[in-house]
């Protein structure tokens, strides 16, 4: 006879990036406890007050920064963008884009170019080798 197996846990760190969420921002109760997959799952099905309110105007961690931004998350490094943001301050920055922000947004737009035109031709080099 094997021995019960303990549920699958994660850290609260891992389950509040998983969430998209800012960890320092979650209850206490959420940050101290380890989430089992079980309460994750129900948390993505179920979601709280709390964390609706938390996707919905945050503070957001850097990688949705960055994405609503539309820019990378080296991107709000170089701007010097260490602190988390609220929907209202990404709203802002979105309205009046400063310099650091355009400059940004090209960088990593000429970067999603340039990894669909490798991606293309890696494609077509497979489909000319398969033919």
């Amino acid at each position: 006879m094997t021995p019960a197996k303990s549920p699958q846990t994660m850290k609260p760190a891992t389950a509040a990036q998983k969430l998209g969420v800012y960890l320092p921002a979650t209850p206490e109760s959420f940050q101290h406890e380890p989430v089992s997959r079980e309460q994750f799952n129900e948390l993505l099905a179920n979601p709280p007050a709390w964390l609706v309110d938390l996707r919905r105007a945050g503070p957001h961690p850097r990688p949705v920064v960055a994405h609503k931004l539309g820019i990378s998350n080296a991107g709000l490094a170089r701007a010097g963008m260490t602190e988390p943001l609220t929907s209202d301050e990404i709203t802002d920055l979105l309205k009046s884009p400063p310099a650091w922000l355009v400059r940004e947004r090209a960088i990593h737009a000429e970067v999603n170019e340039e990894n669909a035109r490798v991606k293309a031709l890696k494609a077509y080099k497979r489909s000319q080798a398969a033919g």
